[in-house]
C-alpha cells in the first residue's frame, strides 16, 4: 500500500518547497550526532512542536530503519497495528516500509496485527516523515500504531521488537511519538510533565506507565514511550538525555491552555 499524506497542509506545509523550508527552520547544528537506540518526539503541528522534533532529529545519526511507535487517535483498526508493506509519502519524498523487520515483529507476538486501516488517517507518525526524509531518503520505516495495551502487553510487544532488531545486521532506532500534557495551564503541564520525564530519564518504563496513570497525565503516547523504553533497555540502552522541553504557550503566547512537548534520546 502506498500511503498518501493525511494531514499535509494542516499539520505541516502541503508543498514540497514549503515543507522543506519549514523543516529547515527547525534543524539545529553544532552537536555531534548520537547513535540512538530510542527516541521520543512530539507530533503536533510543526508550528508548535517542530522546534523540539527538529532538535531531536538533528542530534542523532540516521539509522537504516526507524521502528515508529505512535498512539492511535482515530480509533480505527486493532489494538496494535503494524503496516508491513508499501511506502509512506509526504510532499518532500516517500519512505519504504522495511518488510523484513515488520514481519519479524509480527511473527514475534500475537498482539501485533497486520493492518493499514489504523494508519490511514493517523497523524502521530506521519508528522515524523518530513524530518526523517529531510536527513535521508534511504531510511526505511516500520509503522506501529498502539490504541490500548496493559503494561504486560507493552512488555510483550517490546520484547518482540528487541528480538526482531537483534536478528538484523543494520542500525535500527525505535521512535516513540508522543505529546505530553494536553489543555492545562503551562504551570500544571510543566509540573506534571516533569514527573513523567523523570521516569524516562531514569530508564524506568514501569515508573513511567504508573506515574502517567496515577497522576492522570494526558500524555497521549505513554504506551509507545513505554514500549520504546523497555525495548531500548533490552538492547543495551544505558543513557537517556532530555534534548528539549517546551509547551505550545511558548509559540502561541497562550499559557492558560497548552500542550507539552518533550524530545528525548536514549543511547548505549
Amino acid at each position: 500500500m502506498h500511503r498518501t499524506p493525511a494531514v499535509a497542509g494542516r499539520f505541516y506545509d502541503g508543498t514540497s518547497f514549503g515543507l522543506r523550508k519549514q523543516v529547515e527552520q527547525y534543524v539545529a547544528s553544532g552537536q555531534p550526532p548520537m547513535d540512538a537506540v530510542g527516541i521520543m518526539v512530539p507530533h503536533a503541528g510543526l508550528i508548535y512542536s517542530g522546534i523540539v522534533a527538529g532538535q531531536v532529529y538533528s542530534a542523532i545519526l540516521m539509522p537504516k530503519t526507524f521502528i515508529m511507535l505512535g498512539p492511535n487517535h482515530t480509533g480505527l483498526g486493532p489494538a496494535v497495528s503494524v503496516m508491513d508493506d508499501g511506502a509512506w509519502e509526504v510532499p518532500t519524498g516517500s519512505l519504504n516500509i522495511d518488510r523484513r523487520l515488520a514481519r519479524r515483529i509480527l511473527n514475534g507476538t500475537t498482539l501485533a496485527v497486520r493492518d493499514s486501516q489504523a494508519h490511514a488517517y493517523e497523524h502521530s507518525l506521519e508528522v515524523q516523515i518530513p524530518f526523517i526524509a529531510y536527513f535521508s531518503r534511504d531510511v526505511s520505516i516500520v509503522p506501529i500504531s498502539i490504541m490500548t495495551a496493559s503494561y504486560d502487553s507493552c512488555r510483550e510487544l517490546a520484547e518482540a521488537i528487541a528480538t526482531a532488531i537483534q536478528g538484523v545486521d543494520y542500525a535500527v532506532t525505535i521512535l516513540a511519538s508522543s505529546d505530553m500534557s494536553h489543555y492545562v495551564s503551562d504551570k500544571v503541564a510543566r509540573h506534571k510533565d516533569n514527573k513523567a520525564i523523570e521516569k524516562i530519564l531514569a530508564l524506568d518504563p514501569r515508573g513511567l506507565y504508573d506515574t502517567v496513570m496515577h497522576e492522570r497525565i494526558s500524555m497521549c503516547g505513554v504506551l509507545p514511550a513505554t514500549v520504546m523504553l523497555i525495548a531500548a533497555q533490552l538492547l543495551g540502552a544505558k543513557n537517556s538525555r532530555l534534548i528539549h522541553y517546551m509547551t505550545s504557550g511558548d509559540v502561541s503566547g497562550d499559557y492558560d491552555s497548552v500542550v507539552g512537548y518533550a524530545g528525548i534520546v536514549l543511547s548505549r
